[in-house]
């Protein structure tokens, strides 16, 4: 597996610190971040998913901790906008230019507004995928915030 993605070619270019991760992957998990925290024996709170959504019909990614669920209620309020929806993977996949279960925050085609769980900027640092299944990238939240200018907020359910 290759360890150079979009996601690590961007944040090396940015001057960000990191380092990358691999486990197996298991399609058939019921929650693939959960499954890669297990895998990398990290709590589930350090293992960040990176999901796309739709806010008033555009393009949003949104960074939650693997074992929490997010309130598209708070997503809508915290990037400003009336009401949010998840993105259909599909969808997803040709925005990002990733595949499901491999989406980074990180080098997407195009850069779109952010939100990454208050919670998970208290942590030492989080684990966020890294442009390929089974494949993650250690980071400061910080860091990851400023690069993404990632707006942090509650916005779990």
């Amino acid at each position: 597996m290759s360890k150079a993605t979009r996601a690590t070619q961007m944040l090396a270019a940015a001057g960000i610190a990191f380092t990358v991760h691999d486990y197996v992957y298991d399609p058939d998990a019921q929650s693939i971040g959960l499954q890669a925290a297990d895998a990398l024996d990290e709590p589930p709170a350090r293992v960040l998913k990176t999901l796309m959504a739709e806010l008033d019909g555009k393009p949003v990614c949104v960074i939650a901790p693997s074992d929490c669920d997010v309130s598209m209620k708070k997503l809508a309020a915290a990037l400003r906008g009336k009401s949010a929806t998840m993105m259909k993977p599909a969808a997803a996949e040709r925005f990002t230019g990733y595949h499901v279960g491999g989406i980074s925050p990180f080098g997407q085609k195009k850069r779109v507004p952010t939100a990454i769980e208050e919670t998970a900027m208290l942590e030492p640092y989080v684990l966020i995928n890294a442009g390929q299944r089974g494949l993650l990238l250690r980071i400061d939240p910080e860091d990851a915030r400023r690069v993404l200018d990632a707006v942090a907020a509650d916005i779990v359910a």
